[in-house]
């Protein structure tokens, strides 16, 4: 595994505590950030839209990444961080700085209002880069375990700028709050060494145990996906805890990697009832959509109810049924688009791309059969640069 040396990159400490103690007046023990917003004079001569200037964070992040113009127009290092906290909580930098032109890394520490518990966030300013690169590549090669417990896997994605940035997530974070005792390696999105070429992805349907059937999810497929996840949402809303899509400002022409799928004996449905003759089937797919609402300028992100319904959708590329295959096999499925891309729109940040792995196609609606194990390497998307 090779570790990323990127440090503003790392998910910081998580705080330990989830409820507060069964006292009259108890002081809050959490110490998240909820959003960060800046406030320049001229927002979109430093941004390329105006909602830019706020970045809401689940609990599972620690990074807010503020993305400026390339050729922008505005100091950045005047750009000063405002912070929504949890009630009671504090935060205070510990160190970083801003340049004027090429933005910078600032670190912040938190503090619950019981002054027992600590987090640490990163702000991160960069000006886009107009990359030349016809394809992107994932390949999966940097991964860590998540937080200061170390629980899970997350990945990471190098960038043109030589950084590495947590593009990818999974449901591992609402594995956890089922299976908390759980070894990383029994996650159900986990790294394997000996891939393809290199590391791979291991996806692997998985039981929630007890917990899970009381909620009625007794399973949790393995995914990895473009976006981010809210573990808070994985119980009471989970479809809505699944944010598809990242910002690219290329035109995807074609979805490629390569896989090995083995589908698990018993196909189950939501009620743990075996399903007579079904068989899993994993879930390979890429979608390309209009990341802001065209009337209210408002930032549009897609779920696990909507990312392939939504009218914002402009083009899919899914491989539909995933035949099983023993040995790493190549896949390769074009983006049939809806509708024309603008270019415009597209140089200006207003697409999000989703690139969707799971082990379960409908995972998602807690059915599949616990077993079932998708492996995904070398992925790229193939893209098309304006005329």
């Amino acid at each position: 595994m090779r570790h990323p040396l990127v440090t503003f990159v790392l998910l910081g400490s998580a705080c330990l505590a989830f409820s507060s103690c069964f006292k009259d007046e108890a002081r809050n023990t959490e110490c998240d950030v909820l959003a960060v917003s800046v406030h320049p004079t001229d927002a979109e001569a430093v941004f390329y839209h105006a909602t830019d200037t706020l970045q809401t964070l689940t609990s599972a992040d620690s990074v807010a990444i503020f993305t400026v113009r390339w050729n922008h127009k505005g100091d950045l290092s005047t750009l000063e961080p405002h912070f929504v906290l949890t009630p009671g909580a504090t935060i205070a930098k510990i160190d970083g700085s801003v340049d004027a032109v090429h933005g910078g890394v600032l670190h912040y520490r938190t503090t619950s209002e019981d002054d027992l518990w600590h987090r640490y966030y990163t702000v991160v300013f960069k000006p886009d880069i107009i990359t030349e690169n016809d394809t992107l590549k994932y390949d999966f090669e940097d991964y860590v375990l998540e937080s200061k417990e170390q629980k899970y896997y997350v990945w990471l994605q190098p960038h043109d700028d030589g950084n590495l940035y947590p593009d990818w997530a999974s449901g591992n974070g609402g594995f956890r709050m089922s299976m908390g005792s759980a070894k990383p390696e029994a996650y159900p999105t986990v790294p394997l060494k000996e891939g393809y070429e290199g590391a791979a992805v291991k996806l692997v349907t998985s039981s929630t145990g007890v917990f899970g059937q009381m909620a009625q999810k007794p399973i949790a497929a393995g995914n990895l996906f473009l976006g981010s996840f809210d573990a808070t949402s994985a119980v009471l809303d989970p479809m809505h805890a699944t944010h598809f899509g990242i910002v690219v400002s290329q035109r995807p022409v074609t979805l490629t990697g390569y896989y090995k799928y083995t589908p698990g004996a018993t196909y189950q449905d939501e009620h743990e009832k075996v399903v007579p003759g079904a068989v899993d089937s994993a879930a390979i797919y890429a979608v390309l959509y209009r990341n802001h609402d065209d009337e209210t300028g408002q930032p549009i992100s897609l779920y696990g109810d909507n990312v392939k319904t939504s009218s914002q959708v402009v083009a899919i590329a899914d491989m539909g049924y995933v035949k099983p295959a023993s040995e790493w096999t190549p896949f390769s499925v074009d983006f049939k688009y809806a509708s024309d891309i603008d270019w415009e729109l597209l140089s200006s940040r207003g697409y999000n791309l989703a690139v969707v792995f799971s082990s379960s196609n409908e995972g998602d609606k807690f059915r599949g059969a616990i077993g079932s194990t998708l492996l995904i390497d070398k992925v790229r998307v193939i893209c098309k640069k304006e005329q």
